[in-house]
C-alpha cells in the first residue's frame, strides 16, 4: 500500500490514525509539527501526509505551503475539528488538497482516506 505521513501535536490522534492505517497495510511516519513534516518530506517519498493545522513550532498550513512549493509534493489532506467555510478556503488556499473532519471517525477514516490513495482498497478487518 502507500506511505503515508501523520503530522499531529496529539500522540492520541496520532495513535488512532497508526492503528487505523497500519490495519490497511500502509507504511506511517510520524511528524509532531509542521518543521518535522517539511524535514521529512524533503529526504523521502510519500504517498499521502496527513497534516493537521494548529501545532507548535511550524502550523500545518504554513507547512503546507512550502512543502507544496516543491517539485513533485505528496498529496497533503488536512486533519482539522474546524470546518467552518471561512477555514476550508484558508485550507485549500495553502494547496492542502483537501480534508478529514476530527475527531478522527474510526469507522469512516480508512475510506476517507482511500479518497487520496486511489490505488488502495480497504477493508477493516472484523
Amino acid at each position: 500500500m502507500g506511505t503515508i505521513l501523520v503530522v499531529d501535536d496529539n500522540p492520541q490522534n496520532v495513535d488512532l490514525a497508526r492503528f487505523l492505517l497500519e490495519r490497511c497495510n500502509h507504511k506511517v511516519i510520524e511528524a509532531h509539527n509542521g518543521q518535522e513534516a517539511v524535514d521529512i518530506a524533503s529526504k523521502r517519498p510519500l504517498d499521502l501526509m496527513l497534516m493537521d493545522i494548529q501545532m507548535p513550532i511550524m502550523d500545518g498550513l504554513q507547512a503546507t505551503k512550502i512543502i507544496k512549493a516543491k517539485e513533485n509534493s505528496p498529496t497533503i489532506v488536512t486533519l482539522t475539528g474546524n470546518t467552518m467555510f471561512s477555514d476550508n478556503d484558508e485550507i485549500m488556499h495553502c494547496g492542502c488538497d483537501g480534508y478529514i473532519q476530527k475527531p478522527i471517525n474510526p469507522r469512516n477514516f480508512p475510506n476517507e482516506v482511500s479518497k487520496w490513495i486511489k490505488s488502495s482498497v480497504y477493508h477493516l478487518p472484523s
